[in-house]
């Protein structure tokens, strides 16, 4: 049955907001996205309404969800303040402006500690970059399958809300069904438990959301799939180090970063900044991944270092964090990618898969106390 927006609207005419009006009577509804049962859409409040709106959220994506043919409702709340006023906290509530200026002020309790575990799964980790295109969603994705040569139980939340690339780089194009308590089930491929934003809407459709919009999205893509029982999960995060990625790493209950780099000055000036950004909320940083390292000409074998070549090394040294591994700028990795079938997969025996599970054999030394205690 197709939901239609016109639906979403009458459902939510139901609902009466603080203001004693119809929920689309307030002037707070953002455009409504409907495709494919999934709706989207976000409540715009002022940040000292916060807390009052927080229950008509869940009441209206209660209501939503009762919709016949409606698999996925996400809903966020987004709460702004006006000038010189309160901010946001992270459940809804307000916190001084004050405090944005320090998110993790020294000595205070990490945001981590408060953030439940989610159940069945002993350690999530997050593969970020300070910037677009090193290649962190081809090292997310052939990290996991590393980790789950050496033995590991392992699952991929692909959180690049804006770009999910997943989709693309395992060949996946269901659609996750729900089971009886109305969790999302991962996609399976390569032995991997998989969920990505991209397999709810379309490759071409324009993911222009608000920062607590993806808050939302994420969180539910963590809380509401059946993930099961994971020693890992790996978490492609979104480029960058905006608000959205600072509130990804202080809601998230991570266990470690792994930050992805290419060699020259640019691309890690960016590194370093999302390394900071992870110590700053007591977030352990796992190491550096030099990507596109070097490139190795698959006909005469001569090696050219494009981009320079051991910047991000020094840089882990410099800042005194693990140093993982280099990993080449080359065809195969590419060709495989492109195709959906990782090399890490398509060519087990091969040079790049060794170099792969060599970092993901790094990664599971730094995370072996977790998983054994879990």
């Amino acid at each position: 049955m197709s939901v239609t927006q016109q639906q979403v609207l009458d459902c939510l005419a139901k609902v009466i907001s603080p203001r004693g009006t119809a929920l689309t009577n307030a002037n707070v509804l953002s455009a409504i996205t409907v495709t494919d049962g999934k709706v989207f859409f976000s409540i715009n409040v002022d940040a000292a309404e916060a807390r009052a709106w927080e229950s008509v959220r869940a009441q209206a994506e209660n209501a939503v969800r009762a919709i016949p043919g409606v698999s996925v409702a996400m809903i966020a709340l987004t709460a702004e303040r006006k000038a010189g006023g309160a901010a946001p906290g992270p459940a809804g509530g307000v916190q001084p402006a004050s405090a944005h200026r320090h998110p993790h002020p020294p000595g205070a309790q990490s945001p981590m500690a408060r953030q439940a575990e989610i159940p069945g799964i002993s350690a999530v980790i997050a593969v970020a970059s300070g910037k677009g295109g090193v290649g962190k969603s081809t090292t997310a994705l052939n990290l996991a399958l590393g980790l789950r040569d050496i033995g590991l139980r392992v699952g991929l939340l692909d959180a690049d809300i804006y770009g999910p690339s997943v989709p693309r780089l395992t060949g996946i194009r269901e659609k996750p069904q729900l089971n009886d308590d109305k969790k999302m089930i991962p996609l399976q491929r390569f032995g991997l438990s998989i969920m990505s934003i991209g397999f709810l809407v379309e490759e071409d459709t324009a993911m222009i959301w608000r920062g607590p919009m993806v808050m939302s999205a994420i969180t539910q893509m963590l809380r509401d799939v059946a993930w099961g029982t994971l020693d890992v999960l790996v978490v492609d995060m979104p480029p960058g180090t905006g608000d959205a990625q600072l509130t990804l790493a202080q809601n998230v209950p991570l266990k470690g970063a792994v930050i992805i780099s290419t060699p020259q000055d640019l691309s890690l000036i960016d590194a370093r900044r999302g390394l900071a950004m992870f110590k700053k909320v007591n977030v352990p940083v796992l190491g550096i991944v030099e990507n596109m390292s070097y490139f190795q000409c698959p006909h005469c074998g001569t090696r050219s270092d494009i981009f320079g070549h051991g910047g991000a090394r020094h840089e882990a040294e410099k800042l005194g964090v693990p140093f993982l591994g280099e990993v080449p700028l080359h065809i195969a990795i590419r060709t495989a990618s492109d195709s959906g079938n990782p090399v890490v997969e398509s060519e087990p025996d091969g040079p790049h898969a060794a170099i792969y599970r060599a970092i993901g054999s790094k990664v599971r030394e730094q995370l072996q106390g977790v998983i054994a205690a879990a």
